[in-house]
């Protein structure tokens, strides 16, 4: 099966791992190790009590703010459905429910054990932070768009994106099975497509 895609120019030349990527593990390693002792300074100022008791609090609300984003998210997605199939044409792209992810991630933040993450997950319910990280994130999801090659996954994602066709026509024969076979008195084999 061909997707039309052209075969990438430089097969044999290895891909480079950027610098970011090499630090990574370095880094959650360091952050772990920060939080692990943020923890234990906790504990020596208050008790391990309300170190737990903090703990306990920030999973139980991160759970109730995945929980409500994920219901927000399910009724828009149904909503935007019934629109679509009373309307028949699809709804344009509303900016309301724009804040789900960042919702979602602020209550992952707050369930993983940590009070730096649990911070994390708290200033990204904030929303000003909200509009401006979804603005980050839109502008870079749009250049590297822009920026990637012909046949790649961005091209894939550019053409999706496109309100016409691209004049491209794939031959094909539709054969429906609801009908009875016997209904076509004439029902031979049939030629092949040409080209």
């Amino acid at each position: 099966m061909t997707t039309g895609a052209p075969p990438p120019t430089n097969p044999a030349q290895p891909r480079r791992s950027s610098r970011p990527r090499s630090y990574l593990p370095l880094g959650i390693a360091a952050w772990l190790v920060l939080e692990i002792w943020l923890l234990t300074v906790v504990a020596d100022a208050a008790s391990g009590f309300t170190v737990f008791l903090l703990l306990i609090a920030g999973i139980v609300l991160g759970s109730l703010l995945i929980k409500r984003a994920g219901r927000r998210a399910f009724r828009r997605l149904s909503e935007a459905l019934q629109q679509q199939q009373q309307t028949g044409a699809v709804p344009a792209g509303d900016r309301r429910g724009s804040g789900n992810a960042l919702t979602m991630l602020g209550g992952l933040l707050l369930i993983m054990p940590g009070l730096i993450s649990d911070a994390l997950g708290l200033l990204c319910l904030v929303p000003p932070v909200q509009k401006a990280l979804s603005r980050y994130a839109e502008r870079t999801f749009e250049r590297r768009l822009r920026a990637a090659s012909p046949g790649s996954l961005g091209d894939a994602f550019q053409q999706a994106r496109m309100r016409r066709p691209d004049g491209k026509v794939v031959q094909g024969e539709v054969i429906r099975d609801d009908a009875p076979p016997t209904s076509h008195p004439d029902a031979g084999p049939r030629p092949p497509l040409t080209p």
